[in-house]
């Protein structure tokens, strides 16, 4: 049976979620059609544009994405003090955006004064509508219409576009979000599409590395990636979750993880599940992975296989467990992976 989305997705258990769509009746999301020749690249861009539009607009931030031929990734992080923060006009002012909102709410927007019941209707819509904005629900639900639309009026044709409801996983720990925004990031390469960080279109590792080549005036070279970014600042587009490593405690305020530590990792465990860089995995092992004491083996099953080890949840075992059984349900897949990424977790 199908679990409500809100048992799914929970912001004071954390705030990483996994989320994938996938199209049906064979349609294509982006790529080309080989019966046809015809080309839907263009539609990488109305998903990456868009998901930077509507971040602007929820308090939700990007980690990692890829946008595939006829699925895309996201990995999300709820900012929930950031929507702590919003005053009724933010509110407002955000959810017009995204629709027209309502005739009272434009009244006080205009300063005109409100009678008693028109300000408690008012009261009602800015709860509904602050909840809304820090929901990766309606996130999705804006992103997925928008590009449905577009796409069904391109085709010249009606009907359902996405199959189904979006797929989430819910990101536990540091360990779980490192595993699957690397999963993520190397989408194309693992799919034989790319053949390196540089040519991986459409991912946020690619935007990533651009975006410190551009800012900090550096060459990152597929040999040496890492060496180059050493100490240098990470710039990115403001929907980008910020890699900061000063958020391994107290308040999550970011990837709790240094971008050019990060940037070795992916590196190395690239250059591993590629066909023609057999034996890359007994050289020199990335920090991360001697902090995190993950052995080489795991890892790269995980980068490979993240989203068929686990069902809806990822993190240490005793934590899925818990999570489960809040969701109200007594059984979750992943058991074995959990260890092996979690090597210090006690055990269940």
């Amino acid at each position: 049976m199908t679990s409500a989305r809100r048992m799914l997705i929970d912001a004071n258990t954390t705030p990483f979620y996994h989320v994938i769509n996938r199209c049906v009746r064979r349609a294509f999301l982006c790529g080309e059609d080989k019966l046809t020749g015809r080309s839907y690249e263009h539609r990488r861009g109305w998903i990456v544009d868009k998901i930077k539009a509507l971040s602007a607009i929820f308090c939700i931030d990007i980690c990692a994405y890829a946008v595939m031929n006829n699925h895309y990734h996201l990995v999300l992080k709820i900012d929930v003090e950031e929507a702590k923060t919003l005053s009724p006009k933010e509110v407002i002012s955000r959810w017009c955006q995204i629709t027209k909102g309502h005739t009272v709410a434009t009244r006080y927007m205009n300063g005109e004064a409100l009678i008693d019941g028109e300000r408690m209707l008012l009261d009602g819509l800015i709860t509904e509508w602050h909840e809304r904005l820090s929901s990766i629900s309606w996130f999705m639900r804006c992103l997925n219409e928008e590009i449905a639309r577009k796409a069904n009026r391109e085709d010249e044709c009606k009907g359902a576009f996405w199959e189904g409801r979006f797929k989430s996983q819910a990101l536990l720990d540091e360990q779980a979000l490192l595993a699957c925004m690397m999963y993520v990031d190397l989408n194309p390469i693992r799919a034989g599409i790319a053949d390196s960080l540089q040519s991986s279109d459409f991912t946020s590792i690619q935007e990533r590395i651009s975006a410190l080549k551009q800012v900090n005036n550096i060459i990152i070279s597929p040999q040496a990636p890492v060496q180059s970014a050493k100490n240098k600042p990470q710039t990115i587009n403001q929907s980008f979750a910020k890699f900061d490593a000063a958020t391994h405690s107290s308040q999550q305020t970011g990837i709790p993880f240094h971008f050019a530590d990060y940037l070795e990792l992916i590196d190395w465990t690239g250059r591993a599940i590629r066909h023609d860089k057999k034996g890359f995995i007994d050289n020199q092992r990335p920090k991360l992975l001697n902090e995190l004491g993950i052995a080489s083996d795991a890892w790269l099953s995980s980068a490979k296989d993240f989203r068929r080890q686990y069902s809806g949840i990822s993190g240490r075992w005793d934590a899925m467990c818990a999570f489960k059984l809040q969701q109200g349900g007594k059984w979750c897949r992943g058991k074995s992976s959990s260890e092996a990424l979690h090597p210090n977790q006690p055990l269940g």
